[in-house]
């Protein structure tokens, strides 16, 4: 059975594969140009409806104007919204601006970690998107930001001011904002670059088999839950991810982990795969923690002392943007973690980790 194809020409005129695709349309500043080659299973198909298939978070309006104001042709040529597509057309696709056009200040409070006059480094809590997306233009760190700083730099989008990496919503610590235009090109210059140390804490189910491990599996879309990152060896960006064991109990341990790559979701995939999620990554297998189950006791009705993905940016070592030096920057552990931390010491220790000194 041949199957459609939906992929991007890319400027050396070859064709990316759908998890580049994807990257692209989470991304996208406007102005981009895809195009789709039809697939040979696909005959006298609307244009619209191909393309709204092809870009899901567009809505079938927005693009039938793209078809009218001539953002949309085929094999070269203006045609209507209700064109008749087949196998072989390529399809030419120039994409709109963001409909995300301001920022609103909000008074978010923010727990800042270091300042000075190019950067600003923020112990970002539970709960909080880096920068206004689809369906939150509101309640971002971005929104924080905007209203805290005098000056931020312009960001890779319009709408990302400041921003230089990020973070998912419910991952706490590190983030650091540039203040302008010439730190922003120079921190991420390291990022892009892998001169950065990115080392995170975890309280994970489970006990790994060994104390150390170097994961590499390769990473991309997921083949059916488009919001979610796999492992896939097929398609997959390189992902490497080192972990240490730092404490174990009975049923959880307390990981170390530095990733060598910045791949979205990595250490929440990484993690899963070897059979080891995060507690409280509903996303990648693992569970809320309550505190009835770690005391053993019955369950009761409580909210859980771990109701989030219980993972923590901790420590980044990048280089100042106007002097060079190394900065070794941490962000304390949040309250829960600490919480469910000394609930495990108390009721599951292990015989063997009991006497470790307690490095956090």
């Amino acid at each position: 059975m041949a199957y459609e194809t939906s992929i991007i020409m890319s400027d050396d005129g070859r064709f990316a594969n759908s998890t580049e695709l994807s990257e692209l349309l989470e991304d996208f500043q406007g102005g981009e140009v895809i195009r789709l080659r039809v697939g040979t299973n696909i005959r006298h198909r609307r244009l619209d409806k191909y393309v709204n298939g092809r870009l899901v978070r567009f809505s079938r309006n927005l693009i039938q104007k793209m078809v009218k104001n001539g953002s949309i042709i085929v094999n070269d040529n203006e045609v209507k919204p209700s064109h008749q597509i087949n196998p072989g057309d390529i399809v030419r696709i120039t994409l709109p601006e963001p409909q995300l056009k301001e920022i609103t200040p909000e008074d978010i409070p923010l727990d800042i970690i270091y300042e000075d006059d190019d950067m600003i480094v923020v112990n970002k809590q539970a709960d909080l998107i880096i920068h206004p997306a689809r369906g939150f233009k509101t309640g971002t760190l971005v929104n924080a930001l905007v209203h805290y700083a005098d000056s931020l730099s312009k960001g890779t989008y319009h709408y990302r001011p400041g921003i230089v990496h990020r973070l998912d919503r419910n991952t706490t610590g590190v983030v650091v904002v540039a203040k302008n235009d010439i730190a922003q090109y120079k921190l991420a210059e390291q990022f892009q670059e892998r001169t950065t140390e990115k080392t995170y804490l975890a309280i994970v189910h489970g006990n790994p088999e060994l104390d150390a491990d170097r994961i590499r599996n390769r990473l991309g879309i997921h083949p059916s839950v488009r919001e979610k990152i796999a492992v896939r060896p097929d398609i997959g960006k390189e992902a490497i991810t080192i972990y240490h064991v730092v404490e174990r109990f009975r049923g959880f341990a307390l990981l170390e982990i530095k990733i060598l790559t910045g791949r979205t979701h990595q250490i929440r995939v990484h993690m899963s795969h070897i059979k080891h999620p995060i507690v409280g990554d509903s996303a990648y297998g693992g569970k809320p923690l309550y505190n009835w189950q770690i005391c053993d006791e019955e369950a009761a009705a409580q909210e859980p002392v771990m109701p989030r993905c219980a993972l923590h940016a901790w420590r980044l070592c990048i280089n100042h943007p106007k002097t060079g030096k190394r900065m070794q920057l941490e962000a304390p552990i949040p309250e829960d973690m600490l919480k469910t931390l000394e609930l495990l010491r108390e009721h599951r220790p292990l015989m063997k980790t009991a006497a470790v000194k307690k490095k956090f």
